[in-house]
């Protein structure tokens, strides 16, 4: 059971960093209330975050990070490559929901690639 414990806490951590972006994308992005109130208020700080996020989105900050670290991770050995991976991981999965899947689908691919490639003994 013990060996077990890491994968599940990382099925729990990618499984509540998928349900924030999609509570993100629909709770706060994709919601018309929203565009009336920052078009009224664009002060508030629910406008700022979300004109905050519309620009990382624009320019796939998230996407490019992830892409970059599953990189850096699958030519990275030992637990280094194993944890940007994982990091990877957790930048890849809110890019797939927030509007960058072309860009992101690549990045998961390698990451999760790299997560369940074996240990090479020299």
């Amino acid at each position: 059971m013990a060996r077990h414990v890491p994968l599940i806490v990382l099925l729990i951590a990618l499984a509540g960093c998928l349900a924030a972006s999609y509570g993100l994308r629909y709770g706060l992005m994709e919601r018309a209330d929203w565009l009336g109130i920052c078009a009224e208020q664009g002060q508030r700080w629910e406008c700022q975050v979300r004109s905050g996020l519309g620009l990382v989105i624009h320019f796939r900050v998230m996407a490019w990070a992830a892409l970059g670290l599953a990189l850096v991770s699958f030519f990275t050995a030992h637990r280094a490559g194993r944890g940007l991976a994982v990091v990877a991981l957790l930048l890849g999965l809110p890019s797939l929901v927030l509007y960058t899947a072309s860009l992101a689908v690549f990045a998961v691919v390698i990451a999760g690639l790299r997560l369940v490639r074996e240990a090479q003994h020299p």
